[in-house]
């Protein structure tokens, strides 16, 4: 067991960025569930995908964030659902990275769409806003190994 894992604060530490990263997913996702065809625009507008998995992706990912959302939010499948947050972020990163090496003008699309975030243009700072996050989410991938939350609570109740 490292330093980190046994540390008093870790646990503490994970649930404050398990609910923070909960939290960002699931109003990521809003906007993206309520508006489908926008987010589908400005999915295209990153120019990776054939436009025949566009409208798929678009669709797919919004739940995806949902799901991972309320999982980190609830304690319940949180080494899975990290997992799934870290590759989320690195895939946007990725995104990002392309959309800037090419010089593409346009906005995130993480919280809004393109017409309605115009002042959230992407940029370096993106980047290091989504490493960032990624970062909190490896943390939690790798030592929140007791989370506390539902699947803790359900354990402790039927070992009793």
């Amino acid at each position: 067991m490292s330093a980190i894992e046994q540390h008093r604060i870790v646990p503490v530490l994970a649930l404050a960025m398990r609910l923070y990263l909960g939290g960002l997913f699931i109003a990521a996702c809003w906007h993206k569930i309520a508006h489908p065809a926008a987010f589908a625009l400005d999915v295209a507008t990153y120019q990776l995908l054939p436009l025949s998995l566009v409208n798929p992706f678009a669709l797919a990912v919004p739940w995806i964030e949902l799901w991972v959302g309320v999982l980190l939010v609830t304690g319940v499948r949180v080494r899975a659902a990290a997992l799934v947050t870290a590759v989320l972020l690195a895939m946007f990163m990725v995104s990002l990275g392309y959309a800037l090496a090419k010089g593409l003008d346009l906005s995130c699309g993480c919280f809004a769409s393109q017409s309605a975030a115009k002042h959230d243009p992407i940029s370096y700072k993106t980047m290091l806003r989504d490493s960032a996050w990624l970062l909190l989410g490896l943390f939690v991938l790798f030592f929140d190994k007791e989370p506390i939350g539902v699947e803790k609570l359900f354990r402790l109740r039927t070992a009793s």
